[in-house]
């Protein structure tokens, strides 16, 4: 476990070195919600526009899918493993790219970070979205491509090591996959169900 812990950290040390001035306001702005309002307001017009009055439904399961994962990474996994940030780890003080707030104080993130809710969050949204979309949009794997970039910025901002993305994006998928399985099942069973399945 030790070694793992410290492969973690040289491997976070090194993503975070790759920094320069201008991509610090940008991966700030990259890393909260309203920097992907745009994606967002898209991905809801096609769920509309090509699932009308069953998009409840779908919109229903996309918050269980971010309540599910939220709930695992920051309700139950980080005060019970209680990792420490590296922003917040007093054996890297020093080491770590920290980037300004508007304020001008360091963005540190809270004290603990195993496993990365962002990760779960994004991660399981795009798993989620994918399974809905694959089959009629080309673009439907962009998505984790969305959730990379976002995971990423946890580490340039020094405040996520890779394992505690790793972590959050394992979580975040299994609980995209399961309540899509559960959207699937209750669309078969009530919404399209075929004869005899009543």
């Amino acid at each position: 476990m030790e070694t793992l812990t410290e492969l973690d950290q040289k491997l976070f040390l090194l993503l975070n070195s790759f920094h320069t001035p201008w991509l610090d306001p940008l991966m700030m702005f990259i890393s909260q919600t309203i920097a992907w309002v745009p994606l967002y307001a898209y991905l809801l017009y096609c769920i509309l526009r090509e699932h009308k009055k069953q998009s409840w439904i779908i919109l229903i399961g996309i918050a269980l899918t971010i309540l599910l994962a939220d709930r695992i990474t920051s309700g139950l996994m980080k005060p019970y493993f209680l990792r420490l940030r590296p922003s917040h780890e007093p054996a890297l003080q020093g080491l770590v790219h920290l980037v300004k707030r508007a304020n001008g104080d360091f963005y540190k993130g809270g004290l603990y970070g195993f496993a990365s809710s962002h990760a779960a969050n994004t991660t399981g949204i795009a798993v989620f979205l994918y399974l809905l979309f694959r089959s009629t949009h080309r673009w439907a794997w962009l998505l984790f491509v969305w959730a990379t970039v976002v995971m990423y910025s946890r580490i340039y901002l020094g405040v996520h090591y890779p394992g505690d993305i790793l972590a959050g994006s394992i979580i975040g998928g299994l609980c995209g996959w399961f309540i899509y399985r559960v959207y699937t099942w209750l669309s078969k069973r009530y919404l399209h169900p075929q004869p005899g399945t009543l």
